[in-house]
């Protein structure tokens, strides 16, 4: 098992246990490595720096325990942000509708590079319109890296699912009055 997968198996089911899903897991740089996680929101609501924070304690002290990484690392904890990178299935479906950029391990059809509106999964197969509007399927196991492409769409799309997530209610069905009909005074 290399070391991400490791790092992963130790962290996940405490993260997932605290309510949030671990979108990536990198290690970078060979002198003083930085390991990066990048977590969402089970309940699908905005990552904060306080989240950040709870997130890195609890996997700083697992790390600690477990000691995968047997030199001094810094750790990073954040949210995936507006243009993230798509790593698991379901984030090809969830952002189906916005623009993506893949870059594959091999060519596929004489490209690395794809860039088009992502149209979910078929299968194996990451289904795109290209810009000159002609649909490409690219296989999920030759994705090297994906991320969404920063649009005012996806701005606007983004900004509209948190202002939902700040309107939800959170007061029990018991504890909200109805309120009576306005009577009109003749």
């Amino acid at each position: 098992m290399d070391r991400i997968a490791r790092i992963e198996e130790i962290i996940t089911p405490t993260v997932e246990a605290m309510g949030y899903e671990l979108v990536r897991v990198q290690l970078n740089g060979l002198r003083r490595p930085v390991l990066q996680i990048m977590a969402d929101r089970a309940d699908g609501a905005g990552m904060t720096v306080e989240d950040c924070a709870d997130i890195s304690r609890a996997v700083s002290a697992l790390l600690d325990v477990e000691d995968p990484i047997q030199q001094a690392y810094e750790l990073e904890v954040s949210s995936p942000g507006i243009d993230r990178p798509l790593t698991r299935r379901k984030d090809f479906e969830r952002w189906a509708g916005f623009d993506a950029k893949l870059e594959t391990r091999m060519p596929i059809d004489g490209r690395k590079r794809w860039r088009g509106r992502l149209l979910g999964l078929d299968g194996e197969d990451i289904r795109l319109t290209l810009p000159e509007g002609a649909e490409a399927r690219v296989p999920l196991g030759a994705v090297q890296s994906a991320k969404l492409v920063l649009t005012d769409e996806l701005i606007a799309a983004t900004a509209a699912q948190a202002a939902a997530a700040a309107n939800t209610p959170t007061q029990t069905p018991d504890a909200a009055e109805p309120s009576a009909p306005d009577q009109a005074q003749d």
